[in-house]
């Protein structure tokens, strides 16, 4: 069958830069199928520090109660002053509660690890609930003394819609694929998300000085916290795990434009802490973490090469290339999803609206990449200006609060009943 030459233009070199880039997945891929969770049972005194700002009271409360339910030795809740809902909340679980007038995750979660006393700390995002078994499974990759952190595995809580589905789609895929394979070679796993994320206490302490004064470039920065703890972690020699038996689920953005404000930092997160990494000796005594971060920055610029060639090939009218194409994104993201499709076999059908989005994240990050320095947190309204960590709105007063909508009166009308008084101190 002989195609006309401009079939062959189109396709050679994306068929080539297809074969190169399913090349670089394998290599990702086939440890990750070989990737096992410790199973040996092994129990260490555990914490949890959780920095609370202005959250969701229904979610918070069923948060505290999943933490509770785990029979952790302590839970800590580092609550920021003007949020005088959440506090209410926290009172009415024996909890310890610390108040905070410090802007910023960072202090809070340094205050946090500080008032603990066990030998591991968790630290938890305020929107995550923990499975019944979290606390025991995670303990027990730290019987190999080099483990210095533990993540888990993270799916969406309680979100239905389009963006609630592609998001646990590519929480999948990160859980089975990246961080399987990173754990399986070398047991160095680039990022323990901070929804939850478990590191031996004493490294923690030992760390803090440079987690609190971070720079990039020469410049004092705040990238993602939970990347800038695990670098640390395994710049000191230490090793990191993923425990995928440990399941928690958190809440994610279901409105567009908050979907993108937040891709948008942890992109920026990304570049910065992997630069900074890919320029030091320590990463390259983990070969497979450096490929890992190099193929990652390489593949934002890859994966827009698609989109073009059908593009090219619709304004031609090429309508068997498009279609061709078109087909293999549907059959090969598939392959790649296929441990979420089968958890979820209807997410066959949104494939197509994965592909969509992924191509909008490859946009972001290089966008965060023109925007490298800018800095800013989503939802804690702060910055980093000339060094310092500052609010960047003000807190939410006495009045203000009196004046909050219909929604959170209810909210609050739905707080249990019986109350158990917890351990408060202040933190100025």
């Amino acid at each position: 069958m002989n195609l006309p030459i401009y079939y062959y233009v189109l396709g050679t070199p994306l068929g080539l830069l297809g074969l190169f880039r399913w090349g670089c997945w394998l290599v990702r891929r086939i440890p990750a199928v070989l990737y096992r969770p410790v199973l040996e049972e092994h129990r260490l005194s555990m914490s949890l520090v959780v920095p609370v700002y202005q959250e969701d009271p229904h979610v918070f409360a069923a948060a505290i109660e999943s933490w509770l339910a785990n029979d952790v030795e302590e839970v800590i809740l580092v609550i920021d002053a003007s949020d005088r809902i959440c506090q209410e909340i926290a009172r009415r679980y024996p909890v310890t509660v610390v108040v905070t007038t410090v802007p910023g995750k960072r202090d809070a979660l340094r205050r946090g690890w500080r008032r603990a006393t066990t030998d591991l700390v968790a630290l938890v995002d305020s929107d995550t609930v923990w499975a019944p078994d979290v606390a025991i499974e995670v303990c027990k990759p730290f019987a190999d003394p080099r483990i210095g952190g533990v993540g888990t595995r993270q799916s969406v809580y309680g979100g239905r819609g389009f963006l609630a589905r592609i998001t646990d789609m590519f929480l999948d895929h990160r859980y089975f694929d990246e961080n399987a394979s990173q754990t399986y070679l070398g047991k160095a796993v680039s990022c323990l998300s901070g929804r939850t994320a478990i590191y031996r206490r004493a490294l923690l302490l030992e760390i803090e000085g440079d987690f609190m004064d971070e720079t990039f470039w020469g410049v004092p920065c705040l990238s993602g916290d939970d990347k800038r703890l695990t670098t640390l972690i395994l710049e000191r020699g230490h090793l990191t795990y993923m425990q995928r038996t440990a399941e928690v689920w958190s809440t994610f953005p279901d409105q567009w434009r908050i979907f993108f404000r937040q891709r948008l930092r942890w992109a920026r997160n990304t570049w910065r802490s992997d630069l900074r990494a890919l320029s030091r000796r320590w990463v390259w005594r983990h070969p497979f973490l450096a490929y890992t971060m190099i193929d990652k920055a390489v593949s934002g610029f890859t994966l827009l090469l698609g989109p073009i060639f059908m593009v090219v090939a619709l304004v031609h009218q090429n309508w068997i290339f498009a279609t061709v194409l078109a087909l293999w994104w549907q059959i090969s993201r598939s392959a790649k999803l296929l441990p979420h499709i089968r958890r979820k076999p209807s997410s066959f059908f949104l494939v197509p609206g994965y592909v969509f989005v992924s191509w909008v994240m490859a946009l972001i990050k290089i966008q965060a990449l023109l925007t490298i320095r800018r800095q800013r947190w989503l939802t804690r309204q702060v910055a980093v200006e000339n060094g310092e960590v500052v609010r960047t709105s003000q807190p939410v007063t006495q009045l203000e609060e009196k004046q909050e909508s219909p929604r959170q009166e209810h909210a609050a009308a739905q707080r249990p009943e019986e109350p158990s008084e917890p351990r408060t101190e202040a933190a100025v």
